[in-house]
């Protein structure tokens, strides 16, 4: 017996009724990144090697997936090499080109490699998939689509006002309660800075995103383990368990760093934020959260994260402030911002609370039933009108059974059925059937058409 076939461990396939649904949350994002101005640009799923390399740090460059070279990809590796079964220098001579890893370094070549065609600041969102060989867990997938929007070449805090609303109008249209976490990377180097201990601001910062999952105590042990004195530690307690409104916590930090320049101007930024973002009344739940600390070592002002409220997911947007998107490509100084919406969790979130419209997996507005060829020819005749009018409709292609096309179109969750048969020919009317309550009614094109919309 022939082995069942799989596909690889981390990724997945999408069924139609799947399909329509992720199409849903593209196009709901897509929808609101136009409505606020941005433009739409995509980037190739290889990149070369070299323009990946050493922008994701150690451990991201392990989980790049590699492209072997075309043809006798073995011609050019040492022999040495491929004794000693040195991986790392030997990837070099094997493989030329990689999958990408993300849509940030991507957009970043992009902006360098257009820079004359662009004008700033430039808009830009991109949907599509990227590749981590990482280990696949619930919400974590080795293939997976991310939905970023950036805007680069300005360095006004309004950008991330209009991020922060953009967010809320997405989540508002999907019908997910969330809070939108917001932290400035100035006032965590402030925080290092005040402690004494401004060269362990990565290391702070990595135990303190900890706190939700191992707790105070256990983050406490880990600032230890990391080098930090017992006066250190004590110091840093006012902000491991902050509290309150976000004015409330505000206040507590413009005491703790009002002797830090650079903290004090993370503090300024963020009031300018939170005041932004309260003037414009949003649904979602908005919180100064200072152990928030994603992507550290890239952002350098503002910081943000999504939570899904009503269900156990990890982070389902993220995004922040950076100073130097092109550097690494020779164009220093471009600052921007932005955010990506982590399509695949959005859509196990989604599952989970059950929160797509009702029509989103009805495959056509409208199935024929096929009862002969005379009465197929002009059912054809009323679709050809119906997907005129924008009305997608369909024939069933068989005259089979009645009761098993009717089943066809429940499988399918077709809201309506239209019936055209010898009294319909010679009326010139067509029979619909609304699935959903069994009512029917005799119509000509024109109603049928109305009724449909």
């Amino acid at each position: 017996m022939a082995q069942k076939p799989s596909i690889p461990k981390g990724t997945r396939d999408f069924s139609p009724i799947e399909m329509a649904k992720r199409n849903y949350i593209f196009n709901t994002i897509k929808d609101v990144f136009g409505l606020y101005g941005f433009q739409q640009i995509e980037t190739p799923a290889m990149e070369n090697l070299s323009t990946l390399m050493g922008k994701y740090g150690e451990e991201g460059d392990k989980l790049l997936f590699k492209i072997l070279n075309s043809g006798d990809y073995l011609k050019d590796a040492p022999a040495e090499l491929m004794e000693q079964r040195d991986s790392l220098h030997l990837t070099n001579k094997i493989s030329e080109k990689g999958l990408r890893y993300d849509l940030t370094v991507p957009f970043a070549r992009f902006v360098v490699q257009h820079r004359n065609d662009l004008s700033m600041p430039f808009k830009r969102y991109q949907v599509q998939p990227v590749w981590r060989a990482d280990r696949p867990q619930r919400g974590r997938y080795r293939e997976f689509y991310q939905c970023d929007a950036d805007i680069v070449g300005s360095d006004s805090l309004f950008n991330e006002i209009e991020l922060v609303s953009m967010i809320d109008e997405v989540f508002k249209r999907f019908g997910v309660n969330i809070a939108i976490k917001l932290n400035n990377r100035k006032i965590l180097s402030g925080v290092a800075e005040i402690i004494g201990a401004p060269d362990k601001i990565v290391d702070i910062t990595v135990a303190i995103d900890k706190m939700d999952k191992i707790g105070i105590d256990n983050v406490n042990a880990e600032l230890r383990e990391k080098g930090l004195g017992d006066d250190a530690v004590a110091a840093l307690q006012p902000l491991l368990t902050l509290t309150g409104t976000n004015e409330e916590k505000m206040e507590v930090l413009r005491q703790l760093l009002s002797s830090s320049e650079e903290g004090m101007k993370g503090i300024e930024e963020m009031q300018f934020v939170l005041d932004g973002v309260a003037a414009l009344g949003l649904k979602s739940i908005v919180e100064l959260d200072v152990s928030l600390a994603r992507g550290l070592n890239y952002y350098t002002g503002t910081i943000l994260e999504v939570k899904a409220l009503d269900v156990e997911m990890g982070s389902i947007t993220g995004g922040g402030r950076y100073d130097n998107l092109t550097g690494v490509f020779g164009m220093p100084g471009l600052s921007g911002v932005g955010i990506s919406f982590g399509a695949d969790r959005i859509f196990d979130v989604l599952n989970t609370l059950d929160l797509y419209p009702a029509d989103t997996t009805a495959s056509a507005r409208v199935l024929f039933i096929n009862f002969g060829n005379r009465e197929a020819v002009e059912s054809l005749k009323r679709i050809k009108e119906l997907r005129a009018s924008g009305i997608s409709a369909e024939l069933y292609p068989d005259a089979a059974k009645m009761k098993k096309q009717m089943a066809y179109a429940n499988d399918r969750k077709v809201p309506f059925v239209a019936i055209i048969g010898e009294n319909e020919i010679a009326n010139n009317t067509v029979t619909l059937k609304d699935m959903a309550t069994g009512e029917q009614q005799s119509l000509t094109t024109a109603q049928l058409i109305e009724a449909l919309r």
